[in-house]
């Protein structure tokens, strides 16, 4: 298989628009992988997958990464008159930064026997702003995973066929495997509470009973 950095390359010079950055990886595995603008997620999908020499048919694996609200110090250029001149002053200010939910789509070749290519798709914010678009028309294998990504970080899947729960149930509130998920002290749904499940079971009872 080609390099990663190569295969990006190739991205560019084939898919109009199309602005992919390579984002490397400092763990043991050494796997960087590519995130791939929203707009263009589809066509690039369409050419990682019919390309000859490449020919990735199969997605074994979709998951989510919530990163959280940031706040970063940035110094900025400011002007201010001083004693009656103009001048530039660098401040330091706290700048707050929105968090995304990125997926991340593990790709491989079956007809040629290589992999893993590692997509990356960033939402605009982690509130009002979690769409992108399904990959599920170029990999069939995204259909049910994508679900998962949705019912448990919140993403919704622009195109896919049949998005809704699929772990949690309809009208569950929230998604739980984002960061900032509280866990409910209602846990009379639990069928078999043990530990420190059941102690919080038998509280929220007791606080239910009081008039």
């Amino acid at each position: 298989m080609e390099s990663v950095d190569q295969i990006r390359r190739r991205i560019q010079t084939t898919v109009p628009g199309a602005d992919v950055i390579l984002v490397p990886n400092a763990g043991a595995a050494d796997q960087p992988s590519l995130r791939v603008k929203r707009a263009c997620a589809l066509a690039v999908g369409r050419f990682l997958r019919d390309d000859p020499t490449l020919q990735f048919d199969y997605v074994s694996n979709v998951t989510g990464v919530d990163w959280l609200d940031w706040t970063q110090r940035e110094k900025v250029r400011v002007l201010r008159v001083v004693e009656g001149v103009e001048r530039e002053f660098l401040d330091e200010l706290e700048i707050k930064r929105p968090g995304r939910i990125e997926v991340v789509y593990h790709l491989y070749s079956m007809a040629l026997k290589h992999g893993p290519l590692i997509l990356r798709l960033r939402t605009d914010n982690r509130s009002n702003r979690t769409h992108v678009p399904s990959l599920t028309p170029i990999w069939r294998s995204c259909e049910l995973q994508e679900r998962e990504v949705y019912d448990l970080f919140g993403v919704l899947f622009e195109g896919h066929p049949d998005l809704r729960r699929i772990l949690m149930w309809e009208g569950f509130r929230d998604h739980p495997m984002r960061k900032d998920y509280v866990d409910p002290d209602d846990y009379e749904y639990e069928p078999t509470a043990h530990d420190a499940v059941l102690e919080r079971a038998r509280a929220h009872q007791r606080k239910a009973s009081r008039p």
